[in-house]
């Protein structure tokens, strides 16, 4: 395995683990149900999970970094959003 792989996961998983949580917190103003927060916050971690997978073993390098830009990005932008 790389050493690039395993640095872009990482920094996937930094920014994807704090987009989990903003986008479980959103969840609960829009819809304030436990459930709705719940099954938000697991399909996204279970997202993050399959595409960190999918990065360490399969995609290519320039496909693998605009992931790690965008969410990044995302973070960035609902974190200023909020």
């Amino acid at each position: 395995m790389e050493t690039w792989r395993v640095v872009a996961t990482v920094l996937l998983a930094a920014a994807g683990l704090p987009l989990v949580l903003v986008l479980m917190a959103k969840a609960r103003d829009r819809r304030n149900s436990s459930g709705a927060v719940a099954i938000t916050g697991a399909v996204a971690f279970v997202v993050l999970l399959l595409l960190g997978v999918v990065m360490l073993t399969v995609l290519p390098t320039v496909l693998t970094w605009a992931i790690v830009a965008v969410v990044a990005a995302a973070l960035g932008v609902m974190m200023l959003a909020s």
